[in-house]
């Protein structure tokens, strides 16, 4: 039986810390769905199809890897797909303490999905989207946090972002 994994997220932008989640992913599971979420409590700065375009230009083309939206329960997208784990990543405890609580949901409104839980890299620990963010409309540079194609991106919705350094 091959082991279905679904890796969902707003991805708003993805980062370096998304990818390297993603590339361990694949030694764990046969199949990694990145799921790009909606999420209608958070303001995006990209659309839902701009989030899957540039997932899908970074992930090229891999049999092993799909890229998908989803609106609904996690639950549901994720036994739709046949699958039954649930792949997030951590990075301190506030993030355990979040990501525990919607595992326990998750186990109690389907009991066969498991969630497990991969330590963010050491050298991606501090990044997250929403700094990422904050940094690129003040003009930070964040070279070296986001794949080439994200900086591009970044540069089109911050005109005073600097992506050179």
């Amino acid at each position: 039986m091959k082991k279905i994994a679904v890796y969902p997220g707003s991805f708003d932008p993805i980062t370096n810390g998304h990818i390297d989640l993603i590339e361990r992913g694949l030694r764990c599971f046969d199949e990694l769905i990145i799921l790009v979420g909606y999420n209608p409590t958070k303001t995006f700065l990209f659309t839902v199809e701009e989030r899957i375009a540039i997932i899908k230009e970074l992930v090229g083309e891999n049999p092993r890897l799909k890229v998908d939206s989803y609106s609904g329960l996690i639950v549901d997208y994720v036994d739709k797909m046949d699958a039954n784990i649930i792949l997030r990543g951590l990075r301190a405890m506030s993030d355990f303490e979040y990501e525990f609580q919607m595992a326990l949901i998750n186990r109690k409104l389907h009991r066969s999905i498991e969630t497990v839980f991969l330590m963010t890299g050491a050298q991606w620990f501090y990044v997250n989207s929403r700094i990422i963010k904050e940094a690129a409309s003040m003009g930070g540079s964040v070279r070296g946090l986001v794949p080439e194609n994200v900086l591009r991106r970044l540069k089109e919705k911050y005109p005073g972002f600097k992506n050179n350094s």
